[in-house]
């Protein structure tokens, strides 16, 4: 598929029946991986890439960023959704222009986020302009670019469900396509906020003490469900655990539980 292609395509899983899984690959070779593993799309994750460049999130910086997620794109036939942070940008210039090398990177789509550097949420109005400008950008090419649209309240401590539904109802007003709460993970406030947008919904799996499945998700009406930083940091942890057997014990017993070195030829060859 082209680029083109591929944004018709990552739009339209959104329209399906049950909710798109989108797993969040953290270089070239977890994407290769989970290609290989049968998923429909991935989405890049800035924690994983910046946790596995021995950082931390949001200090990667723009051109890094999307060098990287150009190279998930090369690596992965299938569409690829951008973790594009805040735009890196307070203006809406600012963004639109993210959405504008987020395109020429290869991306079928991408999520911008509405807090600001020093952790706030910038105000409503300044916030639908960021996505206003966004969509502008998105939706006038000739690729169709799936704009998600992002609010961190339960990130920056404000776990108010009505606050949550007034900023997506604002995004989705500006042209977002599919709207995203990271940390909701009440079942009855994921069903809540469905109700109250007309836009596809993606929640957040893999947070600790999340529980809810795929079928518990669909039956709310959940269009789409992504991992963050969820399996980056299971496999550092798993290095970390190895690595401290060894360390501390002197044993290799982490090689158990290994996968076969024949399914990673598999996948990757």
């Amino acid at each position: 598929m082209n680029q083109k292609a591929k944004a018709e395509r990552l739009k339209a899983l959104h329209a399906q029946e049950k909710p798109l899984v989108i797993p969040n690959p953290y270089d070239r070779g977890t994407a290769r991986l989970l290609d290989g593993l049968g998923f429909d799309a991935l989405a890049s994750s800035s924690a994983g890439n910046a946790y596995s460049i021995g950082t931390l999130d949001n200090r990667v910086g723009r051109d890094a960023m999307l060098a990287h997620i150009a190279g998930i794109v090369e690596a992965t036939s299938l569409p690829v959704n951008a973790d594009l942070e805040n735009g890196w940008g307070d203006a809406p210039d600012d963004v639109a222009e993210t959405i504008r090398l987020g395109i020429a990177a290869g991306v079928a789509g991408g999520s911008i986020e509405d807090m600001a550097p020093d952790r706030s949420l910038y105000p409503l109005d300044m916030a639908k302009a960021r996505i206003e400008a966004a969509a502008e950008v998105a939706h006038s090419g000739e690729v169709s670019f799936v704009l998600t649209a992002r609010t961190e309240n339960y990130l920056v401590g404000d776990p108010s469900l009505r606050h949550v539904i007034e900023r997506l109802q604002a995004y989705q007003d500006a042209g977002a396509d599919v709207l995203y709460a990271p940390g909701l993970t009440d079942i009855d406030e994921i069903a809540e906020l469905v109700r109250s947008v007309d836009r596809p919904i993606n929640v957040l799996a893999g947070l600790p003490g999340h529980t809810l499945t795929v079928d518990q998700l669909a039956a709310v009406g959940v269009k789409r469900i992504s991992t963050g930083s969820a399996l980056a940091v299971a496999a550092l942890g798993g290095f970390l655990k190895a690595a401290k057997e060894i360390r501390d014990q002197g044993s290799f017993t982490f090689t158990n539980d290994d996968p076969p070195y024949s399914d990673l030829t598999k996948l990757l060859g």
